[in-house]
């Protein structure tokens, strides 16, 4: 049995010539965080809890046995999607040509082994790989000694982790891939650093994208029954939606966050979606993690300045939102439904948050016309899949050919809000509430209008993912839209005659 060498009691107690020439040597490269910008342990997880929700209650009882049976037990009962793992390709490209200079190369990871061989036959680049199995966690001296028993003669070392610094220490060089500030200062000055990759921040604008604030205009439907009982004297109602405003849209950006966690495997196989922060690996999946958690419980805590029974409103949209995101919106049309009632919720939460009541032709309205919206955004998704040749949706049941019925349903929905806003018009309760509620009839033709033109913009490609974002980036939906509400408020305040 071949001797290892112990490794220096810190990495600053090594002597290391910076100038001793590492040009030819074996490069031994990392994997989670250098060469995937992703952590596969943790996605691994992620994807057994979503398979099989009960592992979650194993959990605990295999970290007691050691990192390395606890990895074995989620690698037995998981297969991560091994061709869609985001790469670090700059690192890839370089590595691919040393490669053609002859250098030997070896892929070195805490990762399992069954994740690490497909990883490898991916890129096609490594010599010999070396991982965790049931016995030993390959990390830090465990992985430096079985480095050292393939090269003895020594090799230059990729990672990215406190964890790798024994190994750089019996290392003849360095390759940095994403090491932070202070890693980094440790390494160099001690080794030649061959090559150094440093991660994009993830700076403001990336967690914007993250938290879709884009998506927060969704929650001015909290303001809806404040419009539609127009009850703009009443100031402190502003203060209180205000409130219900960020409450909600902290909420839904920590469902966002969670459900883009979720849907790892399909974000990435999206043309679109594979640019998220998570799907392509800018930002970690603990950072998401945690910030959903703050985000949700920000949310609730602003709820709860409010009332307790708008605590419950939220609570109701973390239930359905949370069953839409794990499981309802895999089934077709379901998934549409349950969109429509989000949205609706919206609105009768803003009716808790003033304690108002809402009308039953609201809610009949809204439901139709966010079926309709969801609708579109379902064609939009399924005519860009046609346009590409793509005839089924990944994690949702929908395929092209569904198309057929998915146009009349979704025209008709619209009709029906129409027809629900017309009915209103005529109803006896509108001729007490509006002083001239034959001025709503043009706001039926705009109504129309817009719908009509959302449909022949999905039917053309045009459409955005989310209908609502398209509207409010279409100047013809803005203006459309402002011509429906002038023509409401005019119909409860001017009198005709």
């Amino acid at each position: 049995m071949s001797t290892v060498k112990a490794a220096p009691a810190s990495f600053a107690d090594l002597e290391v010539n910076p100038q001793t020439s590492v040009a030819g040597l074996p490069i031994v490269v990392d994997l989670d965080g250098t060469l995937t910008l992703t952590d596969t342990l943790v996605e691994s997880v992620l994807v057994m809890i979503k398979q099989q929700p009960v592992t979650l209650l194993l959990l605990p009882f295999w970290m007691i046995q050691g990192r390395a049976v606890f990895k074995s037990r989620v690698a037995a009962r998981v297969q991560l999607s091994i061709c869609t793992l985001p790469l670090r390709q700059e690192l890839v490209d370089y590595l691919g040509e040393e490669k053609e200079k002859g250098r030997v190369l070896m892929l070195a990871t805490a990762a399992h082994g069954s994740i690490a061989e497909p990883f490898a036959a991916r890129l096609g680049l490594f010599d010999t790989v070396i991982a965790t199995n049931e016995q030993v966690n390959l990390k830090g001296t465990d992985k430096l000694a079985a480095i050292e028993q393939i090269y003895p003669d020594g090799f230059v070392y990729a990672g990215d982790s406190s964890a790798d610094l024994p190994i750089w220490a019996k290392a003849k060089g360095a390759i940095l891939a994403g090491a932070s500030a202070s890693v980094s200062s440790k390494v160099h000055g001690r080794h030649q650093v061959e090559k150094e990759f440093h991660n994009a921040p993830a700076g403001l604008k990336t967690w914007m994208k993250a938290l879709r604030v884009h998506q927060w205009i969704k929650n001015l439907l909290l303001l809806v029954p404040v419009v539609t009982g127009f009850a703009f004297s009443e100031t402190w109602r502003f203060g209180v939606i205000a409130l219900a405003f960020l409450a909600f849209s902290f909420t839904a950006s920590a469902t966002y966050l969670v459900n883009d966690l979720w849907d790892l495997d399909s974000d990435r196989a999206h043309p679109r979606k594979c640019k998220r922060p998570f799907a392509c690996g800018s930002i970690g999946i603990l950072h998401g993690l945690a910030a959903a958690a703050a985000l949700l419980l920000t949310g609730f805590f602003i709820a709860s300045l409010i009332s307790r029974e708008f605590v419950g409103m939220l609570a109701l949209y973390i239930v359905l939102t949370s069953a839409y995101s794990w499981s309802l919106k895999s089934y077709v049309l379901v998934d549409v439904i349950m969109l429509s009632v989000l949205y609706t919720l919206r609105i009768l939460a803003g009716s808790v948050a003033i304690d108002v009541s809402t009308s039953s032709w609201l809610i009949a309205f809204s439901l139709f016309l966010f079926i309709s919206l969801a609708l579109i955004k379902r064609c939009s998704e399924l005519v860009s899949m046609e346009q590409r040749g793509v005839r089924s949706s990944l994690g949702r049941d929908y395929r092209t050919s569904d198309l057929t019925v998915l146009w009349p349903l979704g025209c008709a929905t619209s009709i029906a809000a129409v027809v629900v806003f017309g009915l209103f018009i005529s109803a006896p309760e509108t001729h007490v509430r509006y002083e001239s509620p034959e001025l709503m009839w043009p706001a039926t033709l705009g109504l129309i209008y817009w719908q009509a033109r959302m449909w022949i913009k999905t039917s053309r490609g045009e459409m955005h993912d989310d209908p609502i974002v398209f509207a409010l980036r279409d100047a013809g939906s803005r203006n459309t839209i402002f011509f429906i509400l002038v023509m409401i408020v005019m119909a409860h305040f001017v009198p005709l005659g």
